[in-house]
């Protein structure tokens, strides 16, 4: 986020709170809200009876225009301790953050939006209200404090700001366009998948929605088997001494599901958060000569992590999902040829499937680590190579990276240009280590190899829900779950119909015939809505004809008219 816009919305929401206090005050207590690449959001607490709902929009956004329109002055000063615990008094929250601020040893300020407010924030704000030209309240919606659900429940206002309200509304219209495009509205309504009480943050694939599923992996060993890459499979289940060598005990272990066996006091196994270890235990089994390098190993593998109940989201946000890892042991000499390759193969990829890259971000190391800083330096250094090679413009992001290693993070954008981030490519130097791999060079000694770990749906589960939202449930033909409808007009031209199914059947092509006694419109209303590329009309003037015949509609509504069922057929392959 421009710094410029993240002064614009922060500011946007000290308004929002000084409205808030100015119009029902005493009646809930101020917690906090930050800027985001979205729009800004703060969390209240109401106190007794007070309701924070939508139906109080209108008169807070008129008392913000309000506010707007007096030009108060957002002025900075810093303050001690001891001032800023009087001047929250009563205030658990803010008591709470001024305590962590004085552990961290960080300088306390506040800003003034006037003479009547004042919050504690360390900033960008732009000078006055007057600044502020186009902004909306959004939405309602509880959240934990800290996001942990052991906590108070507060609510949360949700709202955005932009330069100018022709951006705004542009925000806008995206916004309602997102809500038609809902995954999980669409995925009920095509019938592709369902969540369960029973398994909650798990997906139940219905038939339809797995063939979509099937058709990505498909593609996704079709074209790895061709860049190189073998596959293997390793089990969900791995001991508790393995996750301790790698680092997730230590790293990761708020993550992970934990089992222990009857009669055992304490966990034996980790149910796998991801496939890096099973994969470096295969690689172990035998030893590698230099010849063999690089060695690049595919893994589908379902993984598990425990997303608390605020987190988890549709099939964004999951606490099961397969991940189609890759890990890649190769030479130092080899590390940037294999980086080179696994970027152009993720571009590839998302080409074919209609979410073009947006942006590549670079991730360095984060506080909890493990290795050296010194290689740390040299891994994040070789990927700053790469991409200046390669000409690849991205972004910094600091201290987002693995535990144990950088990473480029591939973020993706669809059709309302909304952007996501997708797959990830990691530099690993410190996991061989801790697993003790090992090849023999030229000369017959023991040398280490660099490990990369990559992936390039990420989850394969949100990445069907970015699909889901990037078409609307209308995909290409190749992914969808059925790819012709055939309706014959009449019951007469039912046996006709069975012999085209047939030979749709003999070309792989997947089909519904719709033999149901309604009319003829309305076999073609249900299979637009079920967002079917062709409709194959058969009535008795397809069905006499000599060679066999369809009348063929796209789910667009264009009339294509009468062809060869084989012309038909040799056009959709």
């Amino acid at each position: 986020m421009e710094n410029k816009l993240e002064a614009l919305r922060h500011s946007t929401e000290h308004v929002l709170t000084q409205a808030m206090l100015e119009l029902y005050p005493e009646k809930f207590l101020m917690a906090m809200g930050p800027a985001t690449d979205e729009g800004f959001y703060f969390d209240f607490e109401p106190l007794k009876d007070f309701k924070i709902n939508e139906e109080l929009f209108p008169e807070i956004e008129e008392k913000i225009q309000e506010i707007i329109k007096r030009d108060l002055s957002f002025v900075k000063k810093e303050i001690s301790i001891k001032e800023a615990k009087k001047l929250f008094k009563g205030n658990p929250y803010k008591q709470e953050w001024l305590d962590e601020i004085k552990e961290k040893g960080e300088k306390i300020s506040v800003y003034w939006t006037g003479k009547d407010f004042v919050d504690l924030c360390k900033g960008p704000h732009l000078k006055s209200t007057g600044q502020i030209k186009a902004f909306k309240l959004l939405s309602v919606a509880g959240a934990y404090w800290h996001g942990d659900e052991k906590n108070k429940m507060l609510t949360r206002i949700y709202g955005t700001a932009f330069f100018n309200k022709k951006e705004l509304k542009k925000y806008l219209w995206q916004i309602e366009e997102s809500k038609k495009r809902d995954h999980r509205k669409i995925g009920k309504e095509l019938n592709l998948f369902s969540f369960h009480k029973e398994g909650p943050g798990f997906v139940f694939w219905h038939p339809k929605g797995y063939v979509l599923y099937q058709e990505l992996i498909e593609y996704w060993r079709k074209i790895h088997k061709e860049k190189g890459y073998v596959e293997i499979k390793t089990p969900t289940l791995l001991s508790m001494p393995v996750w301790k060598k790698s680092g997730h005990v230590d790293n990761f272990l708020d993550k992970m599901y934990l089992v222990r066996t009857k009669g055992s006091k304490k966990a034996e196994y980790a149910v796998k958060p991801m496939n890096c270890d099973g994969g470096m235990l295969v690689y172990k089994t035998q030893p590698h000569s230099y010849r063999e390098l690089p060695i690049r190993m595919g893994e589908l593998g379902v993984v598990h992590r425990h997303e608390s109940s605020g987190e988890i989201h549709g099939l964004m946000r999951v606490r099961e999902f397969t991940q189609d890892d890759a890990h890649i042991y190769c030479t130092p000499k080899q590390v940037k040829g294999e980086l080179k390759a696994a970027i152009a193969l993720c571009k590839q990829m998302y080409k074919t499937c209609g979410l073009p890259l947006n942006h590549i971000e670079l991730s360095t190391r984060p506080e909890k680590f493990i290795g050296s800083k010194s290689v740390w330096e040299k891994a994040e250094n070789t990927m700053k190579e790469v991409l200046k090679e390669e000409k690849i413009d991205h972004r910094i992001n600091e201290g987002d990276g693995a535990f144990y290693g950088p990473k480029l993070d591939f973020h993706i954008k669809d059709c309302l240009g909304r952007t996501f981030q997708c797959g990830t490519i990691q530099l690993d130097f410190a996991q061989p280590d801790n697993f003790d791999l090992t090849y023999t060079d030229k000369n017959g000694q023991k040398k280490r190899p660099v490990m990369i770990h990559r992936t390039i749906y990420g989850s394969l589960e949100r990445f069907i829900g970015l699909l889901i939202e990037n078409f609307a449930g209308a995909f290409p033909v190749w992914l969808s779950p059925v790819q012709v409808k055939i309706i014959p007009i009449t019951n007469e031209q039912e046996e006709y119909a069975q012999k085209v199914a047939k030979e749709l059947e003999k070309n792989n092509i997947r089909f519904d015939l719709d033999s149901r006694s309604s009319t003829m419109q309305a076999k073609i209303r249900d299979g637009q809505k079920e967002k079917v590329p062709y409709m194959l009309i058969i009535g008795q003037k397809e069905a006499s004809k000599k060679e066999m015949s369809v009348s063929v509609r796209r789910r667009d509504e264009k009339d294509l008219g009468i062809m060869s069922l084989k012309s038909f057929i040799t056009s959709i392959k």
